[in-house]
C-alpha cells in the first residue's frame, strides 16, 4: 500500500505517546514519564494552536511522525512552522519517511501565505540527521537556542 501522511486524532495517542518516548530515549537517553507525555499530547491533539502532528502510514501502520509548532516573527510579518518530534520506526528508517513528511509539510507551508519559513533544532552531534536536513534543503542557522526550565511541582 502506497504512502500516505495524514493529520493525527485522538485514537493516534498511545502511537504518538510511544514514538515520544522512544525519541528521548534514543537520541537523550532521557526516559520521559508517559502520564505527562500523554497529557502533552493529549493537549496538543485537542488544540490545533499547540501544534499538530503529522503522520506518515502504510495501510494501518504509523511509520513515523513530526509536530509543528509555530513561531510569529514580527520583524517579517510572519510564521515559523517549527518541526519537532520527528520519529521514524528503527525498521522504516532510510526509506524515504521522514522525506514524505517533510515535503507535505513543506507544500502546505508554501500553500499558506503567512509562513515564512520552516525550522527545527537537532542535536549538536547528530550528524546524520543534519546530513539529511541539508540533504532536504536545509541550511544550518546563525542562532544557539538557550534555555531555563521551569517545572510545576
Amino acid at each position: 500500500m502506497p504512502l500516505t501522511i495524514r493529520r493525527a486524532v485522538t485514537s493516534d495517542i498511545d502511537q504518538i505517546i510511544d514514538f515520544n518516548c522512544r525519541l528521548a530515549q534514543e537520541t537523550e537517553g532521557k526516559t520521559l514519564d508517559p502520564v505527562v507525555v500523554r497529557a502533552g499530547v493529549l493537549a496538543a491533539l485537542n488544540d490545533p494552536h499547540k501544534g499538530p502532528y503529522y503522520l506518515a502510514v502504510d495501510g494501518d501502520q504509523i511509520l513515523g511522525q513530526l509536530q509543528i509548532t509555530f513561531e510569529w516573527s514580527d520583524w517579517r510579518n510572519g510564521w515559523y512552522w517549527w518541526i519537532q518530534g520527528v520519529y521514524v520506526r528503527t525498521e522504516a528508517r532510510r526509506q524515504g519517511i521522514f522525506r514524505a513528511l517533510y515535503r507535505h509539510i513543506e507544500n502546505t507551508a508554501r500553500e499558506n501565505k503567512e509562513v515564512i519559513g520552516i525550522r527545527l533544532y537537532v542535536e549538536r552531534e547528530n550528524h546524520k540527521a543534519q546530513k539529511t536536513y541539508e540533504e532536504m534543503g536545509m541550511n544550518p542557522s546563525n542562532y544557539l537556542i538557550y534555555e531555563r526550565f521551569y517545572f510545576m511541582e
